[in-house]
């Protein structure tokens, strides 16, 4: 039994080499595998065929090494079974994003909440929405993700808090679970976290390894990407910027307390210095707002109060933690420059030494699906950590 254990883990880490040598280096032959990964011609063609099998794996091209012999075979990563889910969960919306192995998006979907109390129940309806339609697509979902605003338990399916949402427990990870059939395969990310590692490799951030995500929505998180790899912290609560009080005094916030920095800065605190209703979904609303500054004096105003609010906040995370690039997302992305310029002439003046310089400031290119999108990559990790059998 033992013995074949070992064997199952071996070779899960074997086809995971294959894997993730196709998605990070490009199409390759089975003898440029072998090369890639070390591993002996035999053991690539073996595994190959198991994941051609699995849907994982397609011919790309034939190409020739010389003049004599047969042409060889390139190989690719298949658009095709294996998929990962990736849910999340906000306080005006819930968004599903569904991601092959060659982190193509094969689906994505966003429904609008009527309230808050309404969000767990709009994602459980999503939930067994995005599992009907992954069935009928002919694909293998291989594992879910859901992301949150809050903090999330070392286990990574406890919710811990979500001040905005007041949702905690497994309740959530369960209920994924049932809509696809798992036992215990959905995990809890946080909502900054995804969407920071979707930006690095979709969006905004692309080609930088230092790199900083505010999410835009009625709370503030941070999801923080350095050499590459997220940092989470001790217990993986590494972020919660929006509630460090490095807001306006007096402003009040959802979780109770004043001077918290997404009271400030949020989409709440926005709408209510513009005097307007909030919309359907965070970008909707912006982008209702920036079409108004154009002609509205008092509401671009507001929002460059909020940019400078932004920029005085950020010069206190960028000087703890010296990003390269800052990627705003959310409801920032439709405001544009509108919010950029305030924030940039906060932080460039307010540089202690001349060899210090300000962080990049970005608006983000995803969209209200950016940190499900981060959820369903997170989601197919698992394959290319050896962690599940496609074979």
């Amino acid at each position: 039994m033992a013995e074949n254990a070992g064997a199952e883990l071996l070779r899960r880490r074997n086809a995971a080499a294959v894997l993730r040598s196709l998605r990070h280096d490009g199409p390759a032959s089975r003898a440029e595998l072998s090369g890639r990964t070390g591993l002996a011609k035999a053991t690539v063609g073996s595994i190959v065929a198991g994941l051609e099998d699995a849907g994982a794996v397609r011919e790309h091209e034939q190409v020739r090494s010389g003049d004599r012999g047969r042409p060889g075979v390139r190989l690719t990563l298949a658009g095709g079974r294996p998929v990962g889910v990736g849910l999340e969960a906000n306080v005006e919306y819930v968004a599903a994003v569904v991601v092959d192995l060659s982190g193509t998006v094969r689906a994505q979907l966003t429904r609008p909440v009527a309230s808050v109390g309404a969000v767990a129940e709009a994602l459980a309806a999503l939930a067994d929405e995005v599992a009907v339609l992954v069935r009928d697509a002919g694909q293998r979902a291989i594992g879910g993700t859901v992301a949150v605003p809050g903090l999330i338990a070392e286990d990574d399916r406890t919710i811990a808090w979500t001040p905005n949402l007041g949702i905690t427990g497994t309740g959530v990870a369960e209920r994924v679970d049932r809509a696809f059939g798992w036992t215990g395969r959905v995990r809890v990310n946080n909502d900054a976290d995804c969407a920071a590692l979707a930006e690095l490799h979709h969006g905004a951030g692309r080609g930088n390894h230092h790199l900083l995500y505010l999410t835009g929505t009625v709370g503030i998180g941070a999801g923080l990407v350095e050499s590459g790899r997220l940092v989470r912290g001790a217990r993986g609560f590494a972020g919660e910027v929006g509630h460090l009080p490095i807001g306006e005094p007096e402003a009040r916030c959802g979780c109770g307390r004043t001077g918290c920095w997404e009271a400030s800065v949020g989409l709440h605190a926005l709408l209510a210095r513009c005097g307007a209703a909030e919309l359907a979904t965070p970008e909707e609303t912006a982008a209702s707002l920036a079409e108004r500054a154009a002609t509205d004096p008092a509401v671009r105003a507001a929002i460059e109060e909020t940019g400078r609010l932004l920029g005085r906040g950020l010069v206190i995370v960028s000087g703890m933690l010296d990003p390269a690039v800052v990627v705003l997302g959310g409801y920032f992305e439709p405001l544009g420059e509108l919010v950029l310029a305030p924030a940039r002439a906060v932080l460039a003046g307010a540089l202690a030494a001349p060899v210090q310089q300000p962080p990049e400031l970005r608006v983000g290119e995803l969209g209200t699906e950016a940190a499900a999108l981060g959820a369903a990559e997170r989601a197919v990790t698992a394959v290319f950590d050896g962690l599940v059998d496609l074979v």
